[in-house]
């Protein structure tokens, strides 16, 4: 029994030098398919999962390493759209506990926009990282992005610069409820409509702050037309109340713009929504 079984194990034709070659061939291809995946990929990824609102035609390089475009629009057959001056480049890299993302813009970010990406099982989180020893510059954004992105935007046509900067955020999403930690300002500077011929109608300040509430407060810098309310997240939607009023030299010129923003109630706008 020993003898035929020894006998058997003798017989055995070794595996084929061919066949481990053709499967490392095969894993080669794929890692390299992986490696060198086009950007065009990403963008097409993008586009699928913002349904069209956020497109990155133009796009160059690879997925992991590359270089667009950025158009806003309504969304799948809208006709509104708004593209970023210049080009954004991207590079990706894994980490340990998911995807470390820099974001550069060449009109907008004087420094590069770090991100953490840590996705999960029905969850995903996005860190921003802080820059080591101070303050990141504040990236700067043309207002009139937004116009792509259709209603109410795209009648209010917003003109003026957007700047951004955050301290410690991140942004979690876990089976629909939003969790944000840390805090975010966006400064509107100039800020003027196709609504109002007074230009520019003002500043404003927008500030978002994280915790077991997150809350959202807008304020007035300057300027004719004020600004003021205050939101908080209820799972992941807004709820906010506000207030849009005219100084009374320039009611005139404010009133259409205070219509649209909300309910009039005299010289003022109620701003209510979520």
């Amino acid at each position: 029994m020993t003898h035929r079984n020894s006998r058997s194990a003798l017989t055995r034709t070794p595996t084929s030098p061919w066949a481990w070659a053709g499967a490392g061939a095969v894993t080669g291809m794929l890692a390299t398919l992986v490696l060198q995946a086009p950007a065009a990929w990403l963008a097409a990824a993008i586009g699928a999962a913002s349904a069209g609102k956020v497109e990155l035609p133009e796009a160059r390089g690879t997925v992991w390493a590359g270089s667009a475009r950025l158009r806003l629009s309504g969304g799948v057959g809208s006709s509104d759209r708004s593209i970023l001056p210049g080009r954004i480049n991207w590079s990706i890299r894994p980490a340990l506990d998911g995807l470390v993302i820099k974001l550069m813009a060449d009109c907008c970010t004087p420094q590069p926009l770090v991100v953490q990406a840590s996705p999960g099982w029905g969850a995903a989180t996005l860190r921003v990282q802080d820059p080591p020893g101070g303050a990141a510059s504040p990236s700067v954004w043309p207002a009139a992005l937004l116009t792509g992105l259709g209603t109410p935007w795209n009648t209010l046509q917003i003109d003026g610069s957007l700047s951004l900067s955050t301290q410690g955020l991140s942004v979690e999403w876990n089976r629909g409820r939003l969790v944000v930690v840390g805090r975010a300002e966006l400064l509107a500077s100039g800020v003027s409509s196709r609504l109002s011929t007074l230009k520019p109608m003002g500043s404003y300040r927008i500030t978002l702050v994280g915790g077991n509430t997150t809350t959202l407060e807008v304020s007035t810098i300057e300027g004719s037309l004020e600004l003021t309310g205050t939101g908080q997240w209820v799972g992941s939607r807004l709820r906010f109340n506000g207030t849009a009023s005219a100084t009374p030299e320039r009611e005139a010129a404010l009133s259409n713009l205070l219509s649209i923003l909300g309910r009039r109630d005299g010289p003022r706008a109620i701003i209510k929504f979520g």
